[in-house]
């Protein structure tokens, strides 16, 4: 394969470049021979992995030739689901050979592997993303970034460090109608800007760490915990699907105040990178709720109210809380269905750009405005534009869910950019600004006092009980130094 561009030739892009548009034969079939294909290893072979894994055979500029997980079950089933993916989608050239791997260091090891997309739970992240850009391998790392502020700061630094290529998983960023909103804002549309909504669901309580049950067999614990701390094996930790414990339980997240909050966040920090800020948030004041009892014990309720340097609040809420607030926007929209069929009439999710002429909603699958005209408000060749990942053309068979269409251009974004030397649409600056907001949010409503952050010492200064809590320990010989 020849040569791709060399990490030390990349130049990560101005907020305001000129929106992605990419021919067919840059992203088509028949546009890549065998021998010019990115190679990706797949480090954590779940459910979201595989779902977005799930759409590179319809791609041929890129092929995935590997994938790792700590669980011989999801090894072998990823392996067997993707060859039949590609034998399906690609029979003059079915990719029967994918490699599996039990430890993420024997992939990045692999000298044919190019680059690598990160899938593991969340506290796994930053841990498989430093050891991955060592490898040189260029990375495309699910949201959030890191379970701590030490490890926000440590996958800042080693992006800056090795200089390869990042894309954050913010998929968010391949909606046309999320950049169109943004760029609304952007040029003033609705009038000078008041007041900014980040807005998640929040999760549930529950969960129980008894009975301890074995492990399965083909099951490598030790490794699934890796830097977080030995627990006993029990199902509502590792088995259950829903609520998944890894999303609930801090020993490997923060919960949805990160990982759902992380594509209101994402869209809002893309405003602010386009608009020079390029600090997150530098004072945190509000008040959350955590479980009282059971093994979930991530936040289930906040509403902090989030300020720059020169004033500008955020307030970022979990969903029930800006359902109860009367002077926001509430349009009369159907935003999705429940479990049960049954209609969603409340705004679940979305980053509210409130200004003195109107509003603006991103929420994840539509675009609300008011006035509703705004919507086809013209953006002109000389206004602010905003880069994305959309694709221009969707291959015959793709599955058109709006996930899949997201996730597709997103990831053919990250391809392009590995194979052309263009700067990623998500970058490591971004991230971390927007995963910050969640860190801090966090350590304000947990020790129930204001969280002043400054971004030239990178500290907190004001909450000794917040400051010791950057720091969140791992066990040997995982972590980040």
């Amino acid at each position: 394969m020849p040569a791709l561009p060399s990490p030390t030739r990349r130049r990560f892009a101005g907020a305001l470049a000129a929106p992605l548009v990419v021919s067919p034969a840059a992203l088509g079939r028949g546009a890549a021979a065998p021998s010019d294909r990115v190679t990706v290893g797949i480090i954590g072979s779940g459910q979201r992995a595989m779902f977005e894994a799930g759409q590179y055979p319809w791609f041929d500029n890129a092929v995935i030739i590997a994938v790792c997980d700590a669980q011989e079950s999801r090894r072998l089933d990823a392996k067997a689901t993707l060859e039949k993916l590609y034998a399906a989608q690609q029979p003059d050239s079915p990719n029967r050979g994918i490699r599996m791997y039990a430890d993420f260091h024997e992939l990045l090891a692999q000298k044919d592997i190019d680059a690598v997309y990160i899938a593991s739970p969340d506290h796994w992240h930053v841990s498989m993303l430093i050891p991955s850009l060592e490898a040189g391998k260029y990375v495309h790392c699910e949201k959030p970034l890191g379970v701590s502020v030490e490890q926000d700061l440590a996958a800042l630094r080693a992006v800056r460090k090795y200089g390869q290529l990042f894309q954050y998983g913010a998929e968010l960023r391949a909606f046309p109608g999320a950049a169109k909103a943004l760029e609304l804002v952007l040029n003033g549309r609705i009038g000078k800007l008041q007041r900014i909504y980040a807005v998640s669901p929040g999760y549930r309580s529950g969960g129980s760490a008894a009975p301890a049950i074995p492990i399965p067999k083909g099951w490598d614990y030790d490794a699934w915990l890796g830097p977080a701390p030995a627990r006993p094996f029990c199902a509502d930790r590792c088995l259950t699907d829903n609520p998944r414990g890894i999303f609930n339980i801090s020993d490997y997240t923060l919960g949805n105040i990160a990982n759902w909050a992380a594509h209101p966040l994402d869209q809002i920090q893309r405003w602010a990178g386009a608009v020079g800020r390029q600090d997150p948030p530098v004072l945190y004041e509000g008040s959350g709720r955590f479980p009282e009892q059971g093994l979930y014990d991530t936040a289930l309720q906040w509403n902090v109210r989030c300020s720059w340097a020169d004033g500008l609040e955020m307030h970022f809420m979990d969903s029930d809380t800006y359902h109860n607030l009367p002077d926001v926007p509430h349009p009369p929209e159907v935003w999705g269905r429940g479990a049960d069929g049954s209609a969603v009439k409340v705004m679940p999710n979305g980053s509210v750009f409130v200004g003195a002429e109107g509003w603006v909603i991103v929420n994840y699958g539509k675009v609300i405005t008011h006035p509703a005209s705004l919507i086809t408000s013209e953006i002109g060749a000389n206004e602010k534009r905003l880069p994305h990942s959309a694709l221009d053309r969707i291959p015959a068979g793709l599955p058109k869910g709006f996930q899949q269409t997201l996730t597709a251009g997103h990831h053919q974004s990250w391809i392009r950019s590995i194979r052309t030397g263009a700067p990623s649409v998500d970058d490591i600056e971004s991230a971390f600004r927007s995963d910050m907001v969640s860190q801090l949010s966090d350590l304000c409503i947990r020790t129930g006092a204001p969280v002043r952050w400054d971004p030239v010492r990178q500290t907190i200064t004001n909450n000794e009980t917040a400051r010791a809590m950057l720091r969140k320990p791992m066990r040997s010989p995982w972590g980040v130094a």
